[in-house]
């Protein structure tokens, strides 16, 4: 018994000592030019390797500086570079026969340098181009091309840059990227797994199945895949330019499927802390979009078919066209958004940049909006016809803000708050500020107010406004100045900031309305001094005066 043991024993040392002497037999790296020429004409680039060494426990090749060469189109410096490869290997053959046949390949922390030419075309387009050139080739002669093909291909912790040629942009650098194919070949379908880091703690995951290599545009191949992302911070994303004032929490669930040519995209995008303008602050509110799109790939322009657009109850229906110009994305949408509440509005004011008066709110009623918004999505102009109806500025009393009506009509606002019958403008809000046109606003306890002005970037006002009395007021306004014959309307510019507006009374246009009224009054035989007197003691309180006794 004891001898069997002791043969054993030396059957077992001899295997480990082959085990650990058949790396220095098998020069591995005799298969180094090997391995460069058949990667090179599979890829159709340069691939340049170092040392090679060999594992004969875990059955594998260590690679050490791994290069791969880009389109000279685009740049002199590699497509892909990495510090080590590890190549799984069948041992038999290599160790019998001398054949390399390839398992699995793991490329540790690479670098991957993406660029993209403004014709819309990719250094990676042509990637696989030598196959297609091997299988013009023996499909002349009659014999079928040998194709790569790996059981599994990893990339692990790599590091991908994405440029733009032709802009100023700055590159877009992903780290943490790791890659899983399995049963790849660029002559079927294959399932793969993808991850990445995002600026600002987020991470992107593609999962789904790609393939056949297009070997005339490796960007232009088929795939199906599920997408998410969590945690993007669009600021910090490369995406938008952080000038734009664009910015907020993104992430998306959704569904992706191209034919190489179409990408068809359905999902979810939730945004929190949205801002969407320099002088906006973090909306409180989540803002969800529901998303369908169709994306030409080649021309890199697209059309949203659904878009979705709710903060709470309040709904937003977004479509429309988008074209990659540059840098940029330019869009041309329409937003259609009838009777929305505005409760659940109300908190996306300081997002857009909308500051009402300082200590107010708006609260109940809706708003419903019928825009254009066209432009580069960071300088976009949005515009057309705005409407709130039935709604109430709390704590703010408009009355009591113009002095004109109180000066004139002896009343002071009665209420904290305005209640609005209706408000209605065009709207045009550009980079450089924002118009409003076609101004008319119905508040019972005053009557009805209309006109035009701007609100610069900086949030001054400059308005010219009339208010068009009604009810008690405009009665007051008839005995207190004698604007006889339906003339109750009183011109005012609205100055300030729209966190402290100011209501100035135009003083010259109702001095002269004044004292028109007391000419017609006096041609017409009525008594003078009553009006004109009231006039001028209404003038008066506008100017600061005091009355005589």
């Amino acid at each position: 018994m004891k001898r069997y043991w002791k043969i054993g024993g030396i059957v077992v040392g001899c295997l480990l000592l082959i085990l650990i002497a058949l790396p220095f037999l098998i020069n591995v790296n005799s298969f180094r030019p090997k391995i460069e020429s058949e990667a090179s004409s599979a890829l159709g680039r340069p691939v340049s390797l170092g040392n090679l060494s060999l594992s004969i426990l875990s059955g594998s090749i260590g690679v050490e500086n791994i290069s791969i060469g880009d389109d000279p189109a685009f740049s002199k410096s590699p497509f892909i570079t990495a510090k080590s490869l590890k190549l799984d290997v069948k041992l038999m053959p290599l160790i019998f026969s001398k054949q390399l046949e390839v398992t699995e390949i793991e490329l540790k922390e690479p670098e991957i340098s993406l660029i993209r030419a403004t014709n819309g075309t990719w250094n990676f387009s042509n990637l696989g181009g030598g196959q297609a050139k091997s299988a013009s080739a023996d499909k002349s002669s009659g014999s079928t091309p040998q194709s790569l093909a790996v059981g599994e291909l990893e990339i692990e912790n790599g590091k991908l840059t994405v440029t733009r040629a032709g802009t100023n942009a700055k590159p877009q650098v992903f780290d943490k990227v790791n890659i899983e194919m399995k049963n790849f070949s660029f002559t079927s379908r294959f399932p793969f797994e993808m991850s990445a880091g995002l600026p600002g703690d987020g991470k992107a995951e593609l999962n789904g199945e790609a393939g056949p290599i297009n070997p005339a545009n490796a960007a232009a191949t088929p795939f199906d895949a599920s997408i998410k992302v969590t945690n993007m911070n669009l600021a910090a994303s490369g995406f938008i330019d952080p000038a734009s004032g664009i910015a907020g929490i993104v992430s998306l669930d959704g569904k992706v499927n191209s034919d190489g040519t179409v990408a068809k995209g359905t999902g979810k995008i939730t945004c929190t802390n949205v801002k969407l303008s320099p002088r906006g602050s973090p909306s409180p509110k989540a803002v969800d979009v529901t998303y369908a799109a169709n994306t030409d790939l080649i021309k890199e322009s697209g059309t949203i078919t659904q878009g979705d657009v709710a903060v709470g109850r309040a709904v937003a229906h977004l479509t429309g066209t988008y074209q990659t110009q540059g840098a940029s994305e330019v869009v041309n949408l329409k937003v259609n958004a009838p009777d929305m509440p505005v409760d659940e509005l109300e908190a996306m004011l300081p997002a857009l940049g909308v500051i009402l008066p300082s200590g107010s709110r708006l609260t109940g009623g809706t708003l419903s909006a019928d825009l254009s918004v066209t432009g580069p999505v960071d300088k976009a102009v949005v515009t057309g016809p705005v409407r709130l109806s039935n709604t109430k500025l709390a704590n703010f009393d408009l009355g009591s803000k113009l002095g004109a009506l109180q000066a004139f009509t002896g009343k002071t606002g009665g209420s904290t708050d305005t209640t609005i019958q209706n408000a209605s403008l065009n709207a045009h809000v550009a980079p450089e500020g924002t118009r409003a046109d076609a101004i008319n606003l119905t508040v019972p306890a005053i009557g009805v107010i209309t006109g035009a002005g701007t609100i610069s970037p900086s949030g001054a006002l400059d308005f010219k406004m009339s208010a068009n009395l009604q009810g008690g007021m405009a009665g007051g306004l008839t005995q207190r100045v004698g604007m006889g014959g339906g003339g109750n309307s009183i011109p005012f510019s609205i100055e300030g900031t729209t966190s402290n507006p100011k209501f100035v009374p135009n003083v010259g246009a109702l001095a002269t309305s004044a004292a028109t009224s007391a000419i017609e009054g006096a041609i017409s035989g009525k008594v003078p001094g009553g009006a004109s007197s009231a006039g001028a003691s209404a003038l008066g309180g506008l100017l600061g005066g005091k009355k005589k006794k």
